[in-house]
């Protein structure tokens, strides 16, 4: 099985990336949109990683267009409306397939590592009302679902898409791996 490190992102800037050039940090990954209900949590989101940066603590936001449509724009659309809109500063993925056949490899290992998202339930129920289908676990099942890894490179939470980055089960989390030492090299 291959290393979650060593898995192969490509950044929206274009260059090739790995969860390997975070070691030793705390990961939040985010599949983001620009065009979802929940777009708004760009705002807190930002606030988290500018709070927790210095403490050891990366954001990942990861645009997809699985659900909807609702990540349309090209990679520099996307970065510009993340910046212009959100003032986000936190490093940015190019667009990529989070759920389905077509699914990145990174998100493949991070859904088999956790199957299931704390906090799942409202959300789904709430899409169902408006007679959308969400994929059944252990998929994606929609924008701003969130996998925390810790500064050993293990996959330690994954949190639904409806938990905001305030929410105490999500903060917990992430400063409980944050107080953790970092792996020796």
């Amino acid at each position: 099985m291959t290393d979650l490190a060593d898995i192969e992102l490509t950044m929206n800037d274009g260059r090739a990336a790995a969860l390997a050039d975070w070691r030793g940090k705390v990961v939040l990954l985010v599949n983001v949109a620009s065009k979802c209900g929940l777009t708004g949590q760009y705002e807190g989101i930002e606030a988290l990683y500018r709070a927790r940066k210095d403490a050891g603590l990366v954001v990942l936001g990861v645009p997809a267009n699985d659900f909807k449509q609702q990540e349309p724009g090209s990679d520099a659309e996307i970065l510009d409306f993340c910046r212009t809109t959100y003032d986000v500063s936190f490093p940015l993925a190019a667009k990529t397939s989070v759920a389905g056949e077509g699914k990145h490899p990174l998100y493949a290992a991070l859904t088999s590592a956790i199957p299931t998202a704390e906090g799942d339930g409202p959300w789904r129920e709430r899409l169902a009302g408006y007679g959308i289908a969400v994929n059944p676990a252990p998929e994606v099942q929609w924008n701003f679902e969130k996998f925390l890894i810790g500064r050993d490179g293990r996959v330690i939470a994954r949190f639904a898409p409806d938990v905001a980055a305030d929410d105490p089960r999500l903060t917990a989390a992430i400063d409980t791996a944050l107080a953790q030492p970092a792996p020796a090299a």
